[in-house]
């Protein structure tokens, strides 16, 4: 027992390391996903006001699409690690009951997993599917750069028709106790009207140089991977609050168990020694 209470002590040690750890990278991905929200809602505005002005065929194919859904492309991001409760699992569970819908609607899916974790759960499910893993275990700063192969993958299986619709499942941030597996719609890009720019009931007028449609072939691809990279900032913010909040679980966990070994071990170490003396006390009677 001695062994037990040694080895659950030295547990809660690396768990209690952990959650300080986490802790400290947590408000350093806080800060990068709220400063990123920011560029990326002007991004949504600057593409919301473009697309109000173009009307039929003359819209991008990224924007309005190409008019079906058959092929559905599934962008899953999770983290490369573990030990973080149910974070990675929520996300692929999402994902996987959207795969469901559309297996069950006719459509075929293909996806492309961001992430280890994300990559191991659903190759056992859905190995067959899988067209593209990104492993970004080795990335200390999350840029554009990053994601950029990712868009380019994303953006050349739309153009070359494998890929009808593109919808990307991350962890989006709320708080520290809370992250909300959310589905964000790449392809076609979604366009929030509300977005627009609004000058109290009085829109301006902007001439655009060039014209708005070749502005958006431009923007779009842009807006591709700003959006991956968005969201996968929130995703490593979420991913250390939820490893600080299983740390902290854990931390405690052990605390109790100790506790609790500690009672029956000084429990069953009074009992011996209430025997021994019995004995003692026996044969002394009986010499």
């Amino acid at each position: 027992m001695r062994t037990q209470i040694g080895s659950v002590k030295a547990t809660q040690k690396i768990t209690k390391a952990m959650q300080m750890v986490a802790a400290a990278k947590l408000k350093r991905a806080q800060d990068s996903a709220e400063n990123a929200r920011p560029y990326a809602r002007r991004m949504a505005a600057v593409i919301a006001n473009l697309a109000k002005s173009i009307t039929g065929d003359s819209a991008p194919a990224m924007l309005a699409g190409n008019g079906s859904q058959t092929n559905q492309l599934v962008v899953v991001a999770t983290a490369d690690r573990g030990l973080a409760g149910g974070f990675n699992s929520n996300i692929v569970r999402a994902a996987r009951e959207f795969i469901a819908q559309q297996t069950a609607a006719g459509n075929k899916v293909r996806l492309i997993t961001i992430g280890r974790k994300g990559r191991d759960q659903l190759k056992r499910t859905h190995g067959d599917k899988i067209v593209e893993s990104f492993d970004l275990s080795g990335t200390k700063v999350l840029t554009i750069d990053v994601v950029t192969p990712i868009a380019d993958l994303i953006a050349r299986e739309f153009s070359e028709g494998r890929a009808d619709v593109v919808t990307l499942f991350y962890s989006r941030f709320q708080s520290v106790i809370a992250q909300v597996p959310t589905p964000k719609r790449l392809i076609p890009a979604e366009v929030d009207l509300s977005a627009a720019a609004d000058t109290g009931g009085v829109q301006p007028v902007y001439e655009y140089e060039p014209s708005e449609e070749e502005i958006l072939e431009t923007l779009l691809p842009r807006n591709l991977s700003v959006q991956i990279l968005s969201s996968l900032l929130e995703n490593n913010a979420g991913f250390y609050a939820s490893q600080m909040s299983a740390m902290d679980n854990a931390t405690r966990n052990a605390g109790e168990m100790i506790k609790a070994m500690n009672l029956k071990y000084n429990r069953k170490r009074q009992a011996q020694i209430t025997t021994e003396l019995i004995e003692i006390i026996a044969g002394a009677e009986a010499l």
